[in-house]
């Protein structure tokens, strides 16, 4: 488990959400902290002499998080590194060998909702591994079932990952699905005949992306299809959750949007920690 610090209150809330995975998980934390390529401006200052006074305080950093992660679950193994590179190239370069990587970011509601973070962006949109971008006031709650957005039939990886976070926590999974009509695209008024033909469609491939589910026969798991935005449909189960799954899907042309408009907005603006899976 793998997690990113610096010595702001949101990179606290990643370390104890990580901390508690590690420990529900069984495995060891990784602690992150990166100074930069150039520690001397590594927090905006400059001046000969700085390096070694940017070197000691980013060890306090760490020696802070592992005094606090320790104390509250002793004999969680914790390692800490010192990274002289960028926070995110960092952050994915030690994840090669990582299960999970996890991140904060300043997201509180309002305008500041709309702050994810270079370093959460940057890590999600690269990462070949799961990304936990844990939001706001995100706690670590192990009562709320684990939401998962289905994209299509290639999204079985994201199941799987969400049936595998529900089982340990003893909760349930919710597979959402949303879809808009084709009609809706134009300006003619959809059949009641056409929108349920579509609804089969999509509720096929809801029900082979769902295929994971047979591997945890222990966790309840409820199908939902609904006619709207993606987007929305899954801000808004995130309120009652205590993880939304996302699937990060190949970039689609030069131009694609590496995380998608649906992880991007989700990830902007959802209630819970966010897990970016990659898929396809």
């Amino acid at each position: 488990m793998l997690v990113g610090v610096d010595d702001t209150s949101y990179s606290w809330l990643a370390a104890d959400w990580a901390a508690a995975e590690a420990q529900l998980r069984g495995c060891a934390l990784r602690v992150v902290h990166a100074v930069g390529r150039s520690a001397d401006t590594a927090y905006g200052e400059t001046g000969v002499g700085l390096t070694e006074q940017v070197l000691r305080g980013a060890t306090r950093v760490l020696d802070d998080a592992r005094a606090r992660l320790a104390a509250d679950r002793p004999g969680l193994p914790i390692d800490v590194v010192l990274a002289r590179d960028d926070p995110a190239d960092a952050l994915l370069a030690a994840a090669q060998d990582a299960d999970m990587v996890v991140v904060g970011t300043r997201g509180r509601g309002g305008f500041a909702g709309l702050l994810l973070g270079s370093v959460s962006r940057k890590v999600a949109a690269h990462a070949g591994l799961p990304v936990v971008v844990v939001r706001g006031e995100a706690g670590t709650s192990t009562g709320d079932d684990v939401v998962v957005g289905v994209r299509d039939d290639r999204d079985e990886e994201a199941v799987r990952f969400a049936l595998a976070e529900a089982d340990p926590r003893g909760v349930g999974v919710r597979l959402i699905h949303a879809w808009t009509p084709l009609a809706h695209t134009g300006l003619a008024v959809p059949q009641v005949s056409d929108l349920e033909e579509e609804r089969h469609a999509h509720g096929q491939l809801l029900s082979h992306a769902a295929r994971p589910v047979a591997e945890y026969p222990k966790v309840p798991v409820d199908t939902e299809l609904t006619v709207g935005s993606p987007a929305a449909a899954l801000v808004e189960a995130s309120a009652g959750a205590g993880m939304v799954v996302l699937p990060r899907h190949p970039v689609e042309g030069r131009l694609g949007l590496r995380l998608g408009t649906v992880v991007h907005a989700v990830l902007h603006h959802a209630e819970c920690p966010v897990a970016v899976v990659p898929v396809g």
